[in-house]
């Protein structure tokens, strides 16, 4: 019997756009056709992106922005190899929690002179991951002030900078957004869940329809 097709699939947006509720719900729309797949989460799905992510989301830290954008690199290189490309190479497919797409915009808006080159951490992660890019990446939208206040815990060392900070990573999403994949598509998150579910089948099927 041949493989089925095995697609990699990114979901990003800010802080609180609701990423791990839309990707249950998108779980589960793939299990509706049939196709299995695996979940990861960037940084982390791996031991060691484990242990950097805690390094990385310490509200306790203070690091320089290219430390914290080669640690992002880091853990993404290990997920890639240890997890999405065995995953893929077996026709199964990946949903991953954020990707490259996260790393280039958060480590180029900056609040200090720390700022790196959107096309630099490009450069990075292509090394980094080996050239691989999802086949579709789905931006969830909303303004930053409106995520901020959906989250309901303490601020990690990213959320802590800031509604102003945040609202320039959204900006910058929406302008790196086309390089991230061949595939893409931007849904308004600002929007009670099942629509935006709804909206985000409508772009995932849309795409599979065309792959």
């Amino acid at each position: 019997m041949p493989k089925q097709p095995a697609h990699f699939i990114a979901i990003d947006g800010i802080d609180g756009v609701g990423k791990t509720t839309q990707i249950d719900g998108l779980a589960d729309y793939l299990d509706s056709l049939g196709l299995s797949h695996v979940r990861t989460r960037d940084p982390g799905s791996s031991e060691i992106g484990a242990k950097l992510r805690e390094l990385l989301l310490d509200s306790r830290l203070s690091m320089h922005r290219r430390t914290e954008a080669m640690l992002f690199m880091a853990s993404r290189c290990e997920m890639v190899e240890s997890t999405i490309k065995p995953t893929l190479a077996a026709g199964t497919s990946v949903i991953s929690d954020r990707f490259l797409l996260a790393n280039v915009v958060y480590q180029s808006v900056s609040e200090t002179e720390q700022t790196i080159s959107p096309e630099l951490l490009w450069q990075m992660g292509d090394l980094a991951n080996g050239g691989l890019r999802p086949n579709l990446t789905i931006l969830l939208d909303m303004p930053a002030a409106a995520a901020l206040q959906r989250i309901g815990r303490p601020a990690d060392r990213m959320e802590s900078r800031g509604a102003e900070y945040m609202e320039a990573v959204r900006q910058a999403y929406l302008t790196q957004l086309p390089s991230a994949s061949r595939c893409t598509a931007v849904v308004n998150a600002d929007q009670p869940l099942e629509q935006v579910q709804a909206d985000l089948r409508a772009a995932v099927k849309s795409y599979l329809d065309g792959a």
